[in-house]
């Protein structure tokens, strides 16, 4: 006999997600190469254009298209534009939201590694820095400074940074790994640093290990690599 109360939901549903406009963008375009009306080799049509045709902002049309370019389905060509690449039929088949799952956690797992490695690098670099090294870290901030009061993306000068303090730590090992690592997180970089308000929060965190680093205090560098870490990540996984 019935209770009259509404049944608990079943283990194993998950809230309906909202698509977001780029996942959309990016299914429309996927759609198109898998019919045969974008082929291999093709020019994706000028960013205009695809605002135009699909009544999106342009920040919707570059996610979606980096998007298609980490699942191998576009590439991006210098002084050509952005092409169709020749493709096996699975990599249109797989979901685009099973993509994306992935990427977060290769983002998440990134991340990880760096909050493993950047903070010793920064205690050793405290200890081990050179003047002319430390001298060299300020004049990155500087430009770094510069490009914010003039709106410019900083994304070499946010790389060049870490990459300063992991080579005063000395140890070269560490440094190939975080030549690889910083490779991986090109995109995401390239994408946070467009969020509002994410450059100055990077450039505030650089502040922060810099002045450190000027005092030799290995704990005080340490713990401000750990929570400028903690606040790109707050700022990456909101995005993704």
């Amino acid at each position: 006999m019935p209770s009259g109360r509404a049944s608990s939901i079943a283990p194993g549903f998950e809230t309906v997600r909202k698509v977001r406009r780029y996942e959309q963008v990016a299914e429309q375009i996927r759609r198109l190469i898998s019919d045969g009306a974008l082929k291999p080799g093709d020019l994706l049509p000028p960013e205009r254009e695809l605002v135009a045709k699909l009544g999106v902002g342009r920040s919707s049309i570059r996610d979606a298209v980096r998007t298609l370019e980490v699942m191998g389905i576009l590439e991006p060509r210098q002084g050509h534009g952005t092409v169709v690449r020749d493709l096996s039929a699975d990599a249109l088949v797989v979901p685009l939201s099973l993509v994306l799952t992935r990427k977060r956690e290769l983002v998440t797992e990134l991340l990880d590694v760096r909050r493993m490695i950047e903070p010793g690098l920064a205690a050793r670099a405290a200890k081990n820095a050179t003047a002319e090294e430390i001298a060299h870290m300020a004049a990155i901030l500087a430009r770094h400074e510069a490009k914010l009061r003039h709106g410019e993306q900083a994304m070499d000068e946010d790389s060049d940074f870490h990459y300063a303090i992991a080579l005063a730590a000395r140890n070269s090992v560490v440094l190939r790994v975080l030549d690889v690592l910083m490779d991986l997180l090109r995109e995401s970089r390239s994408r946070s640093l467009q969020v509002p308000g994410r450059p100055q929060r990077s450039f505030d965190g650089h502040r922060r290990i810099l002045r450190a680093l000027q005092k030799r205090d290995a704990k005080a560098a340490e713990a401000a690599v750990r929570r400028h870490l903690k606040e790109i990540e707050e700022v990456v996984m909101r995005q993704l």
